[in-house]
């Protein structure tokens, strides 16, 4: 999908998996942080449905690397 919306997530996402590469757990949770609620401003303005589904893709990884960088973090 190539949709400029997501073009702002998905650099986040790398970052963040950039961030956990270099054992930077705190800053990768702050750049999650931020990426989340950028994800919540497009679940509640997007209507159209292939919108909502490349959200949920995007839920599930944030939470997947939420996970991750909670069991680094204990």
């Amino acid at each position: 999908m190539d949709n400029p919306k997501f073009d702002s997530l998905k650099n986040d996402v790398q970052e963040i998996i950039d961030l956990m590469a270099n054992k930077q757990y705190i800053d990768a949770n702050y750049k999650l942080l931020d990426a989340g609620e950028y994800l919540d401003e497009l679940l509640d303005f997007s209507e159209d449905d292939e919108d909502l589904i490349e959200i949920s893709k995007y839920q599930v990884l944030l939470n997947q690397l939420q996970q991750k960088i909670a069991a680094a973090l204990d």
